[in-house]
């Protein structure tokens, strides 16, 4: 198939589009490069450096599936720049959608977020629970599922909410807990945790690209899927980084200031 992937140079693009490349599929590889250009060359492969937000000039021809992983990423860059946030994550992501159903193009798979749920007391969180989201970034994660489903009856619409996306990319990012507490190991043989009670879902980028590649194979598969595992506490994280590295762990309560590991 030609894939459009958009956010393709990003931490999660960077891993999947050469999967993509290795099955044999074309990809346009659409992003418009804050932090550079990791991809492989290949003859398969079509790099286009662009704003996700000009979406009216964006090339749909010959398109059979869109891969939509472009926002703004995480909490804290979302709510620096609202506006910008909401052109980005939702504005953009609602035109590419009604572009692509009026284009034809069959097949729209959307990279959503776990946060949409908001804080829960449930032991499991399932999809069918309510959505309070509390952070710019996933208020527009919400507003553009609705807007992605309300076209389901003229394309196939595969939602995914991932946990947190953890492991190696060639785009690395270090704002998640577990790169950056595995980070801090590697190069301190100190993890420095604070609290260390707080709890969240992770799954690792190789196993949320293996579902994007899942999703693309099989479209009868539509609606909206968690992927992710079970809670795991910052503590726990760090102990098991501790049991592979040779690394002292320091806890700290939660409210006092870093602490600098030289």
């Amino acid at each position: 198939m030609k894939i459009l992937v958009t956010g393709a140079c990003g931490y999660k693009g960077s891993v999947l589009i050469p999967k993509l490349l290795q099955q044999g599929h074309e990809v346009d590889a659409l992003d418009i490069q804050w932090f550079g250009n990791f991809l492989p060359d290949h003859d398969n492969l079509n790099v286009i450096q662009h704003d996700v937000r000009d979406t009216a000039s964006i090339n749909l021809q010959g398109i059979d599936a869109i891969i939509h992983l472009a926002s703004v990423a995480n909490d804290p860059c979302g709510d620096l720049d609202p506006k910008l946030t909401w052109e980005v994550s939702a504005l953009a992501t609602m035109q590419l959608a009604d572009r692509a159903a009026r284009e034809g193009i069959k097949h729209f798979i959307y990279a959503s977020s776990g946060s949409v749920y908001g804080v829960k007391d449930e032991d499991e969180v399932t999809e069918d629970l309510s959505l309070e989201p509390i952070s710019e970034y996933n208020k527009t994660k919400m507003v553009s599922e609705r807007v992605l489903l309300s076209y389901s009856d003229r394309m196939t619409v595969q939602i995914v909410r991932p946990a947190t996306v953890c492991g190696l990319s060639p785009r690395m990012r270090l704002d998640v807990a577990v790169n950056m507490l595995t980070m801090q190991a590697l190069l301190n043989g100190v993890i420095t945790v604070f609290g260390g009670k707080q709890a969240r879902p992770n799954i690792h980028i190789d196993d949320i690209t293996d579902l994007y590649l899942f999703l693309l194979d099989n479209p009868q598969n539509t609606g909206v899927y968690n992927a992710g595992f079970e809670n795991i506490t910052i503590l726990d994280i760090a102990e098991q980084i501790g049991k592979g590295i040779d690394t002292e762990i320091i806890v700290t309560p939660s409210n006092e200031p870093p602490l600098i590991s030289n």
